[in-house]
């Protein structure tokens, strides 16, 4: 008779230590498996508000390290001002102060600055880095939850078609 005609052999039934042994790899693998799919997509995972706090506590327990937290909507500017610069006549000086209002420490952002004109057509637009707006290397890596920075600018003087300024951060 040919083989595939043929029944399968008997499979002797698995003893109960064998049975726990199989349930016992099952968890284990199970657990890995999770444990490998959270630390591969950590970042993912990290930049979501509802699992950031599981994450930063996985990473702690098994040393791994996340992304550092970005939410640039979380930046509130507190004062600004734009004035003639005191010693340079084609040049303006812009001060503003912003605070970090996200759950998280985050680190410094780019700040955009626009200026516009009558219209609200903007005439000029630029994204200052951190060592440019601080005036020199931050002194510390981000801003704390809550915490706020000052910051002052020298930009070039557009004239008079420029009335009107607006901040944002990236």
């Amino acid at each position: 008779m040919p083989r595939f005609v043929r029944p399968p052999p008997r499979i002797a039934p698995l003893s109960a230590r064998g049975r726990w042994g199989v349930a016992l790899g099952l968890v284990a693998g199970s657990l890995l498996l999770v444990l490998q799919v959270l630390l591969a997509d950590r970042a993912r995972l990290a930049a979501d508000a509802r699992t950031r706090p599981f994450m930063e506590r996985a990473c702690a327990l098994l040393g791994c390290t996340l992304p550092p937290w970005r939410e640039p909507r979380a930046f509130t500017v507190l004062s600004r001002e734009i004035q003639p610069h005191p010693s340079h006549p084609q040049a303006l000086l812009v001060t503003a102060s912003f605070r970090n209002d996200a759950r998280w420490p985050q680190p410094w952002p780019l700040l955009e600055l626009a200026l516009t004109d009558l219209d609200g057509s903007r005439i000029g637009l630029r994204r200052f880095r951190p060592e440019e707006y601080l005036g020199g290397a931050p002194a510390r890596e981000g801003l704390a939850p809550g915490q706020s920075a000052t910051i002052a600018l020298e930009i070039l003087d557009p004239g008079n078609r420029a009335v009107a300024f607006e901040f944002d951060f990236h």
